[in-house]
């Protein structure tokens, strides 16, 4: 397993957590407003997601509908979006890499002017994008009460997926 695919299958499964920790919310406090970010948990998981599909579309150059993407807002529905754009961003992640493409750019039309962007940095901007969010969601749920909040650390992803590590 590379870098990359750590660095992927870290923050999809890390950002799915947090959707399955927030299942039980009402409404109320999904919108629930706080001063800081997109001002909600249903709001920044909106963001997260939908930035997830725009950067996804501008790599694989196809046609990003607009910044903001009407979601099903329902953690179920921000649950399928996640789950089904994240598998993208892998396949096309996994794909470029083993390309050897992650320094190839692609044209970001959503910039005025358009101009390049490399692979490799809109990958890791997809990660550290999200992983910044979602510490915002760990605040905003921890303030909500809700319990059993995962650290979200790679290493703890790591621990799970690949069954430990042998000390002897």
């Amino acid at each position: 397993m590379d870098l990359m695919e750590r660095m992927l299958k870290h923050d999809e499964w890390t950002t799915a957590r947090l959707l399955r920790c927030s299942i039980e919310l009402s409404n109320e406090r999904l919108d629930q407003r706080f001063d800081f970010g997109h001002g909600s948990v249903r709001a920044t998981f909106i963001h997260m997601i939908d930035n997830m599909r725009v950067w996804c579309d501008l790599m694989a150059n196809e046609k990003s509908t607009s910044p903001r993407l009407a979601l099903d807002s329902s953690i179920a529905g921000l649950r399928e979006h996640h789950d089904s754009v994240s598998e993208k961003i892998y396949r096309l992640g996994r794909n470029i890499a083993d390309a050897g493409r992650l320094d190839d750019t692609f044209v970001d039309t959503l910039d005025s002017p358009p101009r390049g962007k490399s692979f490799g940095g809109a990958i890791l901007h997809l990660a550290t994008h999200s992983m910044h969010h979602r510490a915002q969601l760990l605040f905003m749920l921890n303030r909500l009460g809700v319990n059993d909040l995962p650290e979200g650390d790679a290493l703890s992803w790591e621990n799970q997926h690949l069954g430990g590590w042998d000390l002897a």
